[in-house]
């Protein structure tokens, strides 16, 4: 059986990974995620409907939206966990079919994927092939179905993020449903599809304040803060991914063990929260940009923790080290089971590796100044804006998103590096790897490149550029001296490339490359309506920023 995939920026020959995944995903688990997804707009058809008479489930609603996350690129490559979750998908969508029928009225769904029952692996694979991507044959519906769909897995992200930390808006479970339930509809339109995409990027401004709130509210206002990028002497633990609560958990556990902790990739904001760095034994942060996994967690000698997306295929070397929690499965890997009601999780058998594995080889690194999220901006607005007015900085640029494989990714780095140095750069996401060990300087004591985190942080870039906007007195948000220069790897940059659009930015460079799963036609929308355009050179891209405004 093969597959058909393109939701990733490295989808095969930038068309769609037919065999295996790129990302190490076999072709029967990309297509168990197909059925998953399939069955979740069953799941939100019988949600729609039981909404519509006051009906409401919490664990279903938590269901789709791990669904959801699951399926992001990179997440879970566990054949036998969405064999699982698809057996536990069809008790899910019984019980909210029960309770709607109960009512008055009740009309029932009758889409396949509202219906559909299967009971074992190879029904399931056998009904895969029949819903996949492909299903749909109009190759502009199929584009803009596909672009909410990613906007909406990358939603889900930030919706489970915040949820984990106690925050949820009942909004964003009905809209996530709402929109599902749309893509079964025979007769949707293509208007009615791209006004779903640019709501979705709205709910995704919602989500994204939401998660950041919860950040805040849980962990403290993000403070300036250097960072040491160096090993030292001890024990150690690598953790990974976005789950700061994990990472707080897995703190009070090692305090006073011995074992120092490192922040891996997205982890890297969590040194800038008072609640996390408040631990001495938070060391620093370690490695590069989660593709070069492989090299960090070979020569990271102590145990590692992946705590939500960014794996990749675990080498034979450190595969004994590794080990998942939450969403984010490999297999064969020791997975740590999720917190009770009313518990912590149970981090035991990643300290004991560490404490096995012994002292690591000290490493000389040097310190990055990270912790410039909206709050800290905005503390220093006056002197932003009085060196914008003054001409001292002449324009920033967003350089956010994610980092990936690709040698054409290094477009940034030689960015960054021939900016000219009266240009601020605002980041936030692993793409900043490509330039953030750069020394820029700064202008007048505000460092050109603001790190406001990662993409769990992306909120700050948005409510940065909305008060500028207000501060300058502007009606456009365009009329900001900024430019957008994103990279995409997965879906969660999707959905802040959907936020941006939902703003009204226009004129985003969306590299490296633009995503396969964009039709002809509904890349002309993009060009045509919003200005998207593709990566040119740097040189270009610099001259592009520099013509003025009325060229």
């Amino acid at each position: 059986m093969g597959m058909f995939c393109f939701q990733c920026q490295e989808a095969a020959k930038n068309v769609a990974c037919t065999k295996n995944g790129v990302c190490g995903k076999h072709a029967d688990v990309a297509n168990l995620q197909d059925l998953l997804v399939h069955q979740l707009k069953g799941i939100s058809l019988w949600a729609v409907k039981a909404r519509s008479v006051g009906i409401t489930d919490a664990a279903m609603d938590l269901f789709i939206v791990e669904g959801l996350f699951a399926t992001v690129t990179n997440v879970n490559f566990d054949g036998d966990w969405f064999e699982a979750r698809i057996t536990e998908g069809q008790k899910v969508r019984d019980a909210v079919q029960a309770k709607y029928l109960a009512t008055d009225g009740a009309e029932a769904p009758t889409h396949d994927s509202a219906t559909f029952t299967v009971t074992t692996r190879e029904e399931m694979l056998a009904k895969s092939e029949t819903v996949g991507v492909l299903a749909e044959a109009n190759e502009d519906l199929r584009s803009l179905k596909e672009l909410l769909m990613y906007g909406l897995k990358g939603m889900a992200a930030y919706v489970d993020n915040a949820y984990i930390l106690g925050a949820e808006n009942p909004e964003l479970y009905a809209f996530t449903e709402k929109a599902l339930a749309e893509m079964t509809r025979e007769d949707v339109t293509g208007d009615e599809l791209t006004a779903l995409v640019l709501e979705c990027g709205a709910q995704a401004v919602t989500t994204m304040a939401l998660l950041d709130k919860a950040n805040t509210e849980t962990f403290g206002t993000q403070a300036v803060s250097e960072v040491d990028t160096s090993l030292v002497e001890g024990p150690g633990i690598l953790i990974s991914g976005h789950d700061l609560k994990d990472l707080a958990e897995l703190l009070e556990q090692t305090k006073d063990t011995g074992i120092n902790i490192y922040t891996h990739s997205e982890m890297l904001p969590a040194h800038a929260y008072g609640e996390l760095n408040k631990y001495d034994h938070l060391k620093g942060n370690y490695g590069m940009a989660w593709h070069q996994q492989h090299i960090d967690f070979e020569n990271f000698k102590g145990a590692i923790l992946m705590t939500t997306n960014c794996i990749k295929k675990p080498r034979e070397s450190y595969k004994d080290r590794l080990f998942t929690t939450g969403l984010v499965e490999w297999p064969g890997l020791v997975h740590i089971a999720d917190r009770e009601e009313g518990k912590t999780k149970d981090f035991s058998v990643v300290i004991k590796k560490a404490q096995a594995a012994g002292s690591l080889t000290p490493v000389a690194g040097k310190k990055i100044t990270i912790g410039f999220a909206k709050d800290q901006v905005m503390a220093v607005a006056d002197k932003v804006i009085e060196a914008v007015k003054s001409g001292a900085i002449k324009r920033f640029v967003v350089m956010a998103g994610c980092d990936g494989h690709s040698d054409a990714r290094n477009y940034y780095t030689e960015l960054a590096l021939k900016l000219p140095e009266d240009m601020v750069i605002l980041t936030a996401g692993c793409a900043k790897y490509r330039y953030n060990m750069l020394d820029l300087g700064d202008i007048g004591g505000i460092p050109r490149v603001l790190d406001a985190g990662q993409c769990n942080d992306s909120y700050s870039l948005a409510y940065i550029a909305l008060q500028l906007k207000e501060a300058f007195g502007l009606e456009d948000i365009n009329q900001l001296p900024i430019s957008y220069e994103i990279a995409w790897y997965e879906q969660k940059a999707v959905v802040v490339l959907l936020a941006l659009l939902s703003l009204g930015v226009k004129g985003i460079r969306l590299g490296p490359t633009l995503p396969a799963f964009l039709s002809p036609g509904v890349t002309k929308v993009l060009v045509d309506g919003f200005g998207i355009k593709g990566n040119s050179t740097p040189d270009e891209a610099i001259a592009e920023m520099l013509a003025p405004a009325s060229a």
